[in-house]
């Protein structure tokens, strides 16, 4: 049997750090990537190149990138832009990979990005331009694919649609995300189908929200239904802030002890990655939402080493 890999995508440094109260300090983001590296993280989403009012929690993106170029990097470090403005920050302070957000539906795209959704996929397509001109990766989410806090249920269709829209830039990989929570495995395992028949060529990855406890099953489906990639956060921190309730990443030692039981490789080393959360819980000074960390690894017992 052909054995199976899923490539994991660490959002905790930026999309599960933007949602704490407090502001940790550059050094302590630098040794939480650092950490994630040493237990194999390959893509990490290290800042977001945001309007710092909006988001102080990712004010120092630039002395966070600069910290982590002065050791060879193990890792791609992503960097969040939502408009030219940022990318040219992105480009500036050195990031390999960018990653741009538009949201499927109008009001959350007038809320949380203060522009139309059309208006995003022109930003999103010079992006994509700049980008490639730069030689730098350039990949793009949208929000909101399953639901919207203000709109209710997002058509499927327009998923499609929009997808489509933004495959005329050339991105790297098309992302769909839950960011709100809502979806349920059949409703994934759907959404990805159809996008995997209309883009062939175009990779896809799956962004998950715990918020109503189903973000481990729709990672399965999404698995089972095709994507490459999958993006979790450590120790299931994060959320999104501009969404009522939307908290709950899928924590990533949970998400990777589910892949490795099932046989599919991430290159991920676990009792790392599960030192690392531990190391977040006292860095936070809270309990994290992610259960490996609270319930530890199978055990393996003389049986089962001598089987």
């Amino acid at each position: 049997m052909k054995s199976r890999a899923i490539e994991i995508v660490e959002v905790g440094p930026r999309d599960g750090l933007q949602s704490e109260s407090q502001v940790l300090p550059t050094a302590t983001k630098v040794e939480f990537v650092r950490r994630l590296v040493t237990a194999g993280m390959q893509r990490i989403e290290v800042a977001s190149f945001v309007n710092p009012k909006r988001v102080p929690q990712m004010a120092d993106a630039e002395a966070v990138l600069a910290a982590l170029a002065d050791t060879p990097p193990a890792a791609r470090y992503i960097g969040l832009v939502l408009n030219r403005k940022g990318f040219e920050r992105a480009r500036a302070a050195g990031c390999a990979e960018v990653g741009m957000a538009i949201a499927a539906s109008e009001t959350f795209s007038q809320r949380n990005q203060g522009c139309s959704i059309g208006e995003g996929v022109d930003a999103w397509l010079d992006i994509a331009r700049a980008a490639r001109d730069a030689g730098i990766r350039a990949q793009i989410t949208i929000s909101t694919a399953f639901g919207c806090p203000f709109e209710g249920e997002v058509p499927e269709s327009r998923v499609l649609d929009l997808a489509a829209r933004l495959a005329a830039g050339a991105p790297d990989e098309i992302a769909v995300a839950d960011t709100i929570g809502v979806a349920v495995p059949t409703q994934v395992a759907g959404l990805i189908g159809r996008l995997r028949a209309s883009l062939p060529d175009t990779k896809l990855r799956a962004h998950f929200h715990n918020t109503r406890n189903t973000g481990l099953a729709n990672a399965y489906a999404a698995v089972e239904s095709g994507v490459h990639a999958l993006d979790a956060s450590c120790g299931g921190i994060g959320g999104c802030p501009f969404a009522p309730a939307a908290t709950g990443n899928i924590p990533t030692e949970d998400l990777i002890y589910m892949l490795h039981r099932m046989g599919i490789e991430t290159g991920v080393d676990l009792p790392a990655l599960v030192e690392t959360s531990k190391w977040l819980q006292q860095t936070l000074d809270h309990a994290v939402p992610g259960m490996v960390v609270k319930a530890g690894l199978f055990p393996v017992t003389p049986r089962m080493e001598n089987a």
